[in-house]
Protein backbone atom coordinates (compact mmCIF):
# COMPACT_ATOMS: atom_id res chain seq x y z
CA UNK A 1 0.00 0.00 0.00
CA UNK A 2 1.07 3.47 -1.00
CA UNK A 3 2.15 5.67 1.88
CA UNK A 4 0.14 8.64 2.10
CA UNK A 5 0.99 11.90 1.42
CA UNK A 6 0.19 15.54 2.24
CA UNK A 7 -1.13 15.47 -1.48
CA UNK A 8 -3.38 13.29 -0.08
CA UNK A 9 -4.25 14.78 3.04
CA UNK A 10 -5.27 17.93 0.94
CA UNK A 11 -7.39 16.16 -1.59
CA UNK A 12 -9.37 14.20 1.21
CA UNK A 13 -9.97 17.29 3.16
CA UNK A 14 -10.95 19.24 0.23
CA UNK A 15 -13.55 16.34 -0.64
CA UNK A 16 -14.52 17.02 2.78
CA UNK A 17 -15.47 20.80 2.69
CA UNK A 18 -16.96 20.16 -0.77
CA UNK A 19 -19.58 17.91 1.16
CA UNK A 20 -19.69 20.15 3.90
CA UNK A 21 -20.18 23.63 1.93
CA UNK A 22 -22.82 21.67 -0.48
CA UNK A 23 -24.66 20.77 2.42
CA UNK A 24 -24.64 23.52 4.14
CA UNK A 25 -26.15 25.21 0.95
CA UNK A 26 -29.51 22.46 1.72
CA UNK A 27 -29.46 24.01 5.65
CA UNK A 28 -29.15 27.62 5.01
CA UNK A 29 -32.66 28.23 3.27
CA UNK A 30 -34.35 26.23 6.25
CA UNK A 31 -32.73 28.41 8.63
CA UNK A 32 -33.89 31.75 6.59
CA UNK A 33 -37.44 30.55 7.24
CA UNK A 34 -36.76 29.37 10.69
CA UNK A 35 -35.36 32.80 11.97
CA UNK A 36 -37.95 35.42 13.29
CA UNK A 37 -36.19 38.38 12.37
CA UNK A 38 -35.57 40.25 8.50
CA UNK A 39 -31.89 40.26 9.30
CA UNK A 40 -31.84 37.07 10.32
CA UNK A 41 -33.34 35.95 6.90
CA UNK A 42 -31.55 37.83 5.31
CA UNK A 43 -28.22 36.82 6.55
CA UNK A 44 -28.81 33.50 6.15
CA UNK A 45 -30.25 34.04 2.26
CA UNK A 46 -26.94 36.34 1.26
CA UNK A 47 -24.93 33.44 3.18
CA UNK A 48 -26.23 30.89 1.20
CA UNK A 49 -25.71 32.82 -2.27
CA UNK A 50 -21.73 33.09 -0.55
CA UNK A 51 -21.92 29.61 -0.40
CA UNK A 52 -22.66 28.85 -4.01
CA UNK A 53 -19.75 31.00 -5.01
CA UNK A 54 -17.85 28.78 -2.30
CA UNK A 55 -18.87 25.71 -4.10
CA UNK A 56 -17.65 27.14 -7.39
CA UNK A 57 -14.47 28.16 -6.37
CA UNK A 58 -13.83 24.44 -4.71
CA UNK A 59 -14.52 23.39 -8.19
CA UNK A 60 -11.67 25.08 -9.50
CA UNK A 61 -9.88 23.71 -6.76
CA UNK A 62 -10.59 20.50 -7.66
CA UNK A 63 -9.72 20.89 -11.58
CA UNK A 64 -6.03 22.42 -10.28
CA UNK A 65 -4.85 19.78 -8.62
CA UNK A 66 -6.46 17.44 -11.79
CA UNK A 67 -9.41 15.34 -9.43
CA UNK A 68 -13.29 15.22 -9.64
CA UNK A 69 -15.45 17.66 -7.67
CA UNK A 70 -16.31 15.17 -5.27
CA UNK A 71 -17.51 15.00 -1.77
CA UNK A 72 -16.66 13.00 1.27
CA UNK A 73 -19.19 12.54 3.82
CA UNK A 74 -18.61 14.71 6.82
CA UNK A 75 -19.70 13.65 10.18
CA UNK A 76 -18.81 16.98 11.94
CA UNK A 77 -20.79 18.75 9.36
CA UNK A 78 -23.84 16.54 9.62
CA UNK A 79 -23.84 16.60 13.35
CA UNK A 80 -23.35 20.39 13.47
CA UNK A 81 -26.16 20.53 10.71
CA UNK A 82 -28.22 18.36 12.86
CA UNK A 83 -27.77 20.19 16.16
CA UNK A 84 -29.18 23.18 14.30
CA UNK A 85 -32.07 21.49 13.19
CA UNK A 86 -32.77 20.19 16.80
CA UNK A 87 -32.55 24.45 18.71
CA UNK A 88 -35.15 24.36 15.29
CA UNK A 89 -37.55 22.47 16.24
CA UNK A 90 -37.09 22.74 20.09
CA UNK A 91 -37.25 26.63 20.05
CA UNK A 92 -39.98 27.38 17.55
CA UNK A 93 -42.06 29.96 18.11
CA UNK A 94 -39.58 31.22 21.19
CA UNK A 95 -37.50 34.39 21.55
CA UNK A 96 -34.20 32.33 21.99
CA UNK A 97 -34.53 30.68 18.83
CA UNK A 98 -32.65 33.36 16.67
CA UNK A 99 -30.21 33.16 19.28
CA UNK A 100 -29.68 29.06 19.03
CA UNK A 101 -29.80 29.85 15.38
CA UNK A 102 -26.74 32.07 15.05
CA UNK A 103 -24.89 29.82 17.60
CA UNK A 104 -25.10 26.65 15.33
CA UNK A 105 -24.49 29.07 12.31
CA UNK A 106 -21.34 30.01 13.70
CA UNK A 107 -20.68 26.83 14.57
CA UNK A 108 -20.79 25.76 11.19
CA UNK A 109 -18.55 29.00 10.09
CA UNK A 110 -16.12 27.79 12.93
CA UNK A 111 -15.68 24.39 11.12
CA UNK A 112 -15.40 25.82 7.98
CA UNK A 113 -12.52 28.36 8.91
CA UNK A 114 -10.16 26.00 9.99
CA UNK A 115 -10.85 23.88 6.83
CA UNK A 116 -9.96 26.53 4.88
CA UNK A 117 -7.08 27.71 7.27
CA UNK A 118 -5.36 24.63 6.92
CA UNK A 119 -6.42 23.89 3.34
CA UNK A 120 -4.59 27.27 2.62
CA UNK A 121 -1.58 26.22 4.75
CA UNK A 122 -1.26 22.83 3.32
CA UNK A 123 -1.75 24.22 -0.63
CA UNK A 124 1.26 27.07 0.17
CA UNK A 125 3.10 23.83 0.96
CA UNK A 126 2.33 22.38 -1.91
CA UNK A 127 2.79 24.80 -4.19
CA UNK A 128 -0.58 24.96 -5.37
CA UNK A 129 0.18 28.80 -5.85
CA UNK A 130 -3.32 29.01 -8.15
CA UNK A 131 -5.53 27.28 -5.02
CA UNK A 132 -4.52 29.72 -2.52
CA UNK A 133 -6.10 32.70 -3.79
CA UNK A 134 -9.86 30.84 -4.12
CA UNK A 135 -9.33 29.17 -0.82
CA UNK A 136 -8.35 32.72 1.05
CA UNK A 137 -11.27 33.87 -0.78
CA UNK A 138 -13.64 31.71 0.87
CA UNK A 139 -12.06 31.95 4.27
CA UNK A 140 -12.28 35.31 4.02
CA UNK A 141 -15.82 35.31 3.47
CA UNK A 142 -16.72 32.59 5.93
CA UNK A 143 -14.75 35.35 8.47
CA UNK A 144 -16.61 37.82 7.72
CA UNK A 145 -19.97 36.12 8.37
CA UNK A 146 -18.71 35.30 11.99
CA UNK A 147 -18.47 38.80 12.35
CA UNK A 148 -21.81 39.50 11.29
CA UNK A 149 -23.46 36.90 13.24
CA UNK A 150 -21.32 37.91 16.27
CA UNK A 151 -22.76 41.46 15.77
CA UNK A 152 -26.43 40.17 14.87
CA UNK A 153 -26.27 38.06 18.29
CA UNK A 154 -24.99 40.99 20.56
CA UNK A 155 -27.59 43.69 18.74
CA UNK A 156 -30.17 41.88 19.05
CA UNK A 157 -31.19 38.10 19.11
CA UNK A 158 -29.18 37.82 22.78
CA UNK A 159 -30.59 40.69 24.16
CA UNK A 160 -34.49 38.82 23.03
CA UNK A 161 -33.83 35.76 24.29
CA UNK A 162 -32.96 37.78 27.64
CA UNK A 163 -35.65 39.09 28.18
CA UNK A 164 -38.23 36.79 28.07
CA UNK A 165 -36.44 35.24 30.87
Amino acid sequence: MAEKTLNDLFVETLKDIYFAERQILKALPKMARATQSEEGKTGFLQHRDETESQVERLMQVFEIVGKPARGKTCEAIQGIIAEGEEIMEEFKGSPALDAGLISAAQAVEHYEIARYGTLIAWAKQLGLKDAVPLLQASLAEEEATDKKLTKLAQASANLKATKAA
